[in-house]
């Protein structure tokens, strides 16, 4: 079964995943956005939990900015993205918790 991290190499819980999952492709979102279709797949997934509201990017956005939908918000702005998001075959997982980590064998 394949795996892929969706993250930013700067996260350590992205880090820490790659770490727990060495034969995981890691998907940088910065360098290689997600496409319309994958936003789409992870907001019918996470919905409003997709956002990370507790980042520096959260924090430096207007109002006005924050009103935005979850689709325009993770468009313009990346790294507002929870992170890692992680496909394991046809699951998808947010974060680097223990229910997640249990889910995926590594805890």
């Amino acid at each position: 079964m394949s795996i892929v991290i969706y993250g930013i190499k700067t996260c350590d819980s992205c880090r820490k995943a790659t770490r727990a999952l060495p034969g995981a492709a890691f998907r940088d979102i910065r360098a290689d956005p997600l496409s319309t279709a994958e936003r789409a797949e992870f907001i019918a997934a996470f919905g409003e939990g997709l956002l990370n509201r507790a980042s520096t990017t959260w924090r430096g956005l207007d109002e006005a900015a924050r009103a935005g939908s979850v689709e325009s918000l993770l468009s313009d702005h990346p790294t507002l993205m929870k992170r890692p998001v992680i496909r394991s075959g046809a699951a998808l997982y947010l974060g680097w918790k223990t229910d997640v980590q249990q889910s995926l064998g590594v805890a």
